[in-house]
């Protein structure tokens, strides 16, 4: 579990307004089952995701994930999905599987064509060096994504 009571994303960083971020935000509050989040602004709820080089070396080189880095993770790629989805018009479905341990695999696919599959490992040091960092590889993983249905779309409409 990271200790960091200094936060790294700003209330008034403009990225927070991006449709990548904003739309983590919503993935992330309809992960949180109880309500626990709802009274945290967005660059809160989007700070533990930010892995500085402080930050990481607190973390073990070996461990398995919590709770809260797992919904993180969900949340990215419900969030890639989700996108991939509002872009494309097509259904985008996130399968993530994940053992105990931090180990595993992310499929998104639309209609039958696998547009991501990516392993997971050391799932518990999920996280981005930065909120531009987040924001750029979610939208690679989604322009990649628009490509590979733009140039299979027989596949993805089936």
């Amino acid at each position: 579990m990271l200790n960091h009571p200094v936060s790294v994303v700003m209330p008034d960083d403009p990225l927070l307004s991006s449709e990548f971020i904003q739309e983590m935000v919503k993935q992330l509050r309809a992960l949180d089952r109880y309500g626990v989040q709802d009274s945290l602004s967005a660059a809160q709820l989007m700070d533990p995701l930010i892995l500085t080089k402080e930050r990481k070396k607190q973390l073990a080189i070996v461990g398995d994930p919590d709770k809260d880095v797992t919904d993180r993770l969900q949340a990215f790629y419900n969030a890639t999905a989700t996108l991939i989805e509002k872009r494309s018009g097509l259904p985008a479905v996130p399968l993530v599987h994940l053992t105990y341990e931090g180990f595993g695999r992310v499929v998104i696919t639309v209609g039958r064509l696998v547009v991501l599959d990516r392993v997971l490992r050391d799932v518990h040091r999920f996280g981005f060096r930065s909120l531009a960092k987040l924001q750029e590889e979610g939208n690679t993983v989604v322009n990649k994504a628009l490509a590979l249905i733009q140039e299979y779309s027989q596949v993805a409409e089936l």
